[in-house]
């Protein structure tokens, strides 16, 4: 049992630790708050999403998502616009700058992801995302939200090579 519990408290600030190194310097590489962040990169990778919408993927209610999308448009990263479908709501898209904003925020997260990863060989590195992608695919057991786990990803680094992503696969497998 102490070696479970050793385990998983360094798993916890292992996950602290590069929580703080990913999402602080990508968040500062913009100026917007760790929610702005995830909510770029999700409009980014799925453009035209509501304002409910956003806030499922990045973790708030639908009024602190509207104010994230006021700020984020205020800033010129985001425009609302009338739903195609009719209704009174309005879609989110991401705008140029918003779309560039995304793309630094990734850098910005995944620079440092990458330097400690450096840290390993190769076997090491293949066995960790091994690991990973099994615990991924466990924690989209438990929480069903693929889009919310997802939220800072980079889907073009998660799709090279041969493997595909653990969290999209446990997805389709649950339908």
């Amino acid at each position: 049992m102490h070696e479970k519990a050793h385990v998983a408290n360094l798993l916890g600030a292992s996950a602290l630790a590069l929580t703080d190194l990913a999402l602080g310097g990508a968040a500062r590489a913009v100026g917007v708050t760790t929610s702005g962040a995830a909510a770029l990169v999700s409009l980014a990778a799925t453009d035209g999403l509501g304002v409910s919408e956003v806030g499922r993927r990045v973790g708030l209610s639908q009024p602190a998502a509207s104010r994230l999308v006021d700020g984020l448009e205020a800033d010129g990263l985001v425009e609302r616009r009338p739903n195609p479908y009719g209704g009174r709501w309005m879609i989110v898209h991401v705008t140029d700058a918003g779309r560039e904003a995304a793309r630094r925020l990734l850098a910005a997260r995944g620079d440092p992801l990458a330097e400690v990863v450096d840290g390993l060989g190769a076997g090491e590195r293949q066995a960790l995302g091994d690991l990973l992608e099994k615990l991924l695919t466990g924690l989209y057991a438990r929480s069903g939200r693929a889009r919310y786990i997802c939220r800072m990803c980079d889907r073009d680094a998660c799709l090279t090579g041969p493997a595909e992503c653990p969290v999209g696969a446990a997805e389709r497998a649950a339908r």
